[in-house]
């Protein structure tokens, strides 16, 4: 079949070939991307490969090139021992210590919009962006006057990923690491004299130690900080713009929300199904495979399609409908077994409390256009979404 995720018709709306890959090819390989992959798109079989991982390993990595295992893309031992590090900074508790922030910012944001001359304003780039980096950089001990540069390296960190020729990104990424590095090693220097330091995510990886109580080494610690930064704002922000994006196309179901705020939750999730902020991550296969009558050889990389998944009709009724009223089932757009998104929580309240901050302040929200889109092709957000209040 003619399915590419790099066809122009798919960059621009992913969900023009969701419905042809799950009625036809269930298992497809992509040849237009060096090196070749294969995709899984129906819900049962993303799912399973997604709590196999001694069969679908992340062993080198969830992007679409092949890496050497780091941080928490390890598989098991290394990443449970790793995730464990950091996993009390995003437990309930720590959430709930962490609400009153994210609240104070979000009506900051708003506060800070609504004082301006004009009324129309990017939700994107004066909102969406800010909220979720301002609060991830905050956890990891960055500087405030460092923001914007951390922003450009993170969305640099996404785009080499998927990119066709990463080497141009080669001198910023080296950059990013060389700051994160800096950082990393003052602070393990500061716990070693025993000097009082702040109590966020960069002293608990500077403390860490390895399977041998040996220090953390400088690459894992990296890699997790890397990735934290990451998958802490880049997806948190395409999911504000996401979930705006498709009330105010149908303004109908804004106003709904706006009469009826209990129905957030529900919007969100939706949001997550309908249009999931990460389309899909990778695998490789540590041995062949035979899914409906094709065969993934061993060490391939296969593209586990989450938002085909959430629209497999075997599993949600309607499934190109964006619907408030559906019953709840388990959509995949965090993941699903051991790799499960350690950031879906604080994702969550904090694009709970956007939107309730947004449906509060500016119940008359309007869209101007639909923007753009961010560009990595298995990732799904709003580059820009121009919006005016009322």
């Amino acid at each position: 079949m003619t399915w590419s995720p790099f066809r122009p018709d798919i960059i621009k709306d992913p969900a023009n070939g969701h419905q042809s890959l799950l009625g036809e090819c269930p298992v497809h390989r992509c040849e237009e991307f060096d090196p070749a992959f294969y995709t899984l798109s129906r819900y049962e079989d993303v799912a399973d490969a997604l709590k196999n991982h001694t069969t679908f390993s992340s062993h080198f990595g969830q992007g679409p090139r092949f890496s050497e295992p780091q941080g928490m893309l390890c598989d098991p031992p290394v990443h449970t021992h790793l995730r464990r590090i950091v996993q009390k900074a995003f437990s309930p508790r720590a959430m709930a210590q962490l609400r009153p922030q994210v609240e104070h910012l979000s009506q900051q944001l708003i506060r800070e919009i609504k004082e301006r001359p004009e009324q129309e304003f990017d939700l994107h780039d004066d909102f969406a962006f800010p909220l979720p980096v301002i609060i991830i950089a905050g956890m990891l001990g960055v500087p405030e006057q460092d923001l914007n540069q951390f922003k450009v390296w993170s969305d640099i960190q996404v785009a080499a990923m998927g990119a066709e020729d990463p080497t141009i990104y080669a001198k910023d990424q080296a950059a990013f690491l060389s700051y994160l590095q800096q950082q990393f090693l003052a602070r393990r220097e500061a716990l070693n004299i025993q000097q009082e330091v702040p109590d966020d995510l960069l002293t608990l990886i500077a403390g860490a130690r390895d399977l041998q109580d040996e220090p953390l080494s400088q690459a894992d610690a990296l890699s997790m900080l890397s990735q934290l930064l990451v998958g802490g704002n880049e997806t948190t922000t395409s999911l504000i713009t996401n979930v705006v994006w498709r009330l105010l196309q149908q303004p109908e179901l804004w106003e709904r929300l706006v009469d009826n705020p209990d129905l957030i939750e529900v919007a969100i999730e939706e949001s997550l199904r309908f249009d999931p902020p990460v389309l899909g991550l990778y695998r490789n296969t540590t041995h062949s495979v035979t899914l409906h009558g094709e065969t993934i050889p061993e060490k391939c990389k296969v593209y586990l399609y989450y938002a085909a998944a959430n629209r497999d009709a075997s599993v949600f009724e309607t499934p190109d409908e964006f619907n408030l009223d559906r019953p709840k089932k388990r959509h995949l757009s965090f993941g699903s077994g051991l790799h499960f998104c350690l950031g879906a929580p604080m994702a969550r309240m904090e694009a709970e409390i956007a939107l309730r901050h947004l449906l509060e302040a500016l119940p008359g929200l309007t869209l101007q256009s639909d923007g753009d889109r961010i560009p990595p092709f298995f990732l799904w957000g709003r580059k820009t979404l121009p919006v005016a209040w009322s």
